[in-house]
């Protein structure tokens, strides 16, 4: 199985690749459109702010390569938000590719979210095998609300969408590659369930 990781100047990669290391996989590094294109899973991985991030997709031209992709694609927190169709976030303009819009989270509540927290309303094989109220680990400033989409739900002063899913990309707000035995989980669901 080939595994790509998007390679944009702004993901969280060795972690991702040391959790993949420990499901017994290797992933490729790469920012070549063919090499992404060949992939069996693609994960699409996101630290840092939106619209510089954005920037950097549509100088290598990614922008225009994710959303046609057909394999399974993960995104993991900012990759989430940037599939969706806009950011708050320096007014960002997002792949679309999910219907929503990412806001900032009210001032009633410490942002970022730094920590752990629940998920639950699973609706997804990327969830087989994790209880509801599954603790994962989060950092975000920035949510997508709850759409038709949503395929895991957590609260934070709001309830929001956790997890997303259209067709074959899949977000997680989370980190999955951070998330002890659940992610680890969730990432192997990834891998071999979908």
């Amino acid at each position: 199985m080939k595994i790509v990781i998007i390679d944009y100047g702004a993901g969280n990669i060795q972690s991702i690749k040391f959790a993949f290391q420990r499901l017994g996989y290797e992933a490729v590094l790469s920012s070549d459109a063919n090499e992404i294109r060949e992939a069996d899973k693609v994960i699409f991985p996101g630290v840092g702010e939106a619209s510089s991030a954005m920037k950097k997709l549509r100088e290598s031209k990614l922008d225009l390569i994710i959303p046609e992709l057909r394999q399974p694609v993960l995104g993991i927190c900012l990759g989430m938000q940037l599939m969706c169709h806009s950011s708050e976030e320096g007014n960002t303009q997002g792949l679309g590719i999910f219907d929503v819009d990412v806001l900032k989270f009210s001032n009633d509540v410490k942002v970022p979210q730094i920590g752990w927290n629940q998920i639950n309303h699973l609706k997804s094989d990327l969830f087989k095998g994790i209880r509801e109220n599954e603790h994962i680990y989060l950092v975000h400033s920035f949510y997508a609300p709850i759409c038709k989409e949503t395929i895991a739900q957590a609260e934070y002063g709001i309830v929001y969408s956790a997890a997303l899913q259209k067709d074959n990309f899949y977000g997680t707000q989370f980190h999955p590659e951070k998330s002890s035995d659940a992610g680890e989980q969730i990432l192997r669901n990834f891998l071999e369930g979908i």
